[in-house]
């Protein structure tokens, strides 16, 4: 007989907690995958991405409010933390700063937020770091050596996650470690795209991949930080719904099994040179990592921990789209087993959602798995 269970991690959803402003014409696509960080006096704050007509992102920073039950209920917009200013943000149809995440890094004693920049050679990703979370200095594209046969600055690049904690590389030294998602197009000026895959990759769809940065050549101006090597390929789709392609979702954080992260999944139909597509279905689903090791997936959810149900979810800019990018792990709350997920919904507003580390990880082969509602 089979038994049917739900995920280990369902997200039980809170409802909205950030639409766009009709009055406000840098809202007017949406506003939408926020990253989120607390300050140093236990502050929450998400930042927002804030879309205007054509496309044009910019970062924003709002302040979370909260209920007497201590769930999140609703924001105080607080403005702008980056614009795209710099010439590797713009390009001839728009610009962006797009997607933020954002990770305190105790051994930088910083905040550390990485973006997708869009600029002439399509999405990259970029770094910036702050002391406050309100002033950010910019540090610049992210760097990656050459590897496996292939120039992965070449490739756009996008979905970038850092780890709060040192880590080792391969080689064993004390590094960053970044999670990241090449798509292996290269774009040569006035030509169409095309594909160049890494030695010993078969699997030609965009996958999620791990690199490093170790800490002695990061150099006192941090500049160093974006540069990375030793390029692993971390996960690749394998599910109906991570058909066309799997990408981060959330910064890790540290749980009693691993590192948690979680991804988001893609099927559907996607039409080449269309910004909104309108043909893809978003879900995301849970990765644990070794602590010690991330390169090793010690859990990953058959189905969606989350997808497209509610109408905030399958109408708006694109359509049936979830996308979790931030999470909070409730310690203020004396409750480290509950993290708080914040998500764009729809590529329009931002919702949250609230899911609860489980006492021990089953691995979901024995049995059939429904996904979460």
């Amino acid at each position: 007989m089979t038994v049917t269970e739900k995920p280990l991690f369902c997200i039980e959803r809170l409802g909205v907690i950030m639409e766009p402003d009709p009055n406000n014409p840098d809202e007017a696509w949406g506003v939408l995958n926020p990253a989120a960080a607390r300050s140093r006096n236990g502050e929450l704050y998400i930042f927002p991405r804030v879309v205007a007509e054509k496309n044009y992102s910019r970062i924003g920073i709002a302040k979370v409010i909260f209920d007497d039950q201590g769930d999140p209920k609703a924001v105080e917009r607080l403005g702008y933390v980056l614009e795209p200013t710099a010439s590797y943000e713009k390009n001839p149809r728009t610009a962006g700063c797009e997607d933020p995440r954002i990770t305190f890094v105790t051994y930088l004693d910083k905040y550390v937020m990485t973006y997708t920049a869009y600029g002439p050679l399509g999405p990259r990703i970029a770094l910036a770091v702050s002391d406050d979370l309100f002033e950010w200095r910019r540090l610049g594209l992210a760097k990656f050596a050459p590897a496996r046969g292939v120039e992965f600055d070449f490739y756009t690049n996008k979905d970038a996650l850092i780890f709060p904690e040192l880590i080792k590389d391969p080689d064993g030294n004390d590094s960053i470690a970044l999670i990241h998602r090449p798509t292996y197009d290269v774009a040569p000026w006035g030509a169409p795209p095309y594909q160049v895959l890494p030695e010993g990759v078969e699997d030609s769809r965009p996958s999620i991949w791990i690199s490093y940065c170790p800490v002695d050549k990061i150099g006192s101006d941090l500049r160093g930080l974006t540069h990375f090597s030793n390029h692993r390929l971390l996960a690749v789709p394998q599910e109906s719904w991570e058909a066309l392609k799997i990408g981060g979702g959330t910064p890790p954080i540290l749980t009693k099994h691993g590192w948690l992260t979680l991804f988001h999944g893609v099927s559907g139909e996607i039409i080449e040179g269309v910004d909104l597509q309108p043909n893809v279905y978003y879900a995301a689903g849970a990765l644990v990592l070794d602590r010690d090791d991330p390169t090793k997936v010690i859990y990953r959810s058959k189905m969606p921990i989350l997808e497209p149900t509610t109408e905030d979810e399958r109408q708006g800019i694109v359509n049936n789209v979830v996308f979790p990018t931030a999470v909070d792990q409730r310690i203020d709350l004396g409750q480290p087993d509950r993290i708080d997920v914040y998500y764009g919904m729809a590529d329009a507003r931002i919702g949250v959602g609230k899911l609860y580390v489980p006492q021990k990880l089953e691995l979901e082969k024995d049995k059939a798995v429904a996904a979460c509602v």
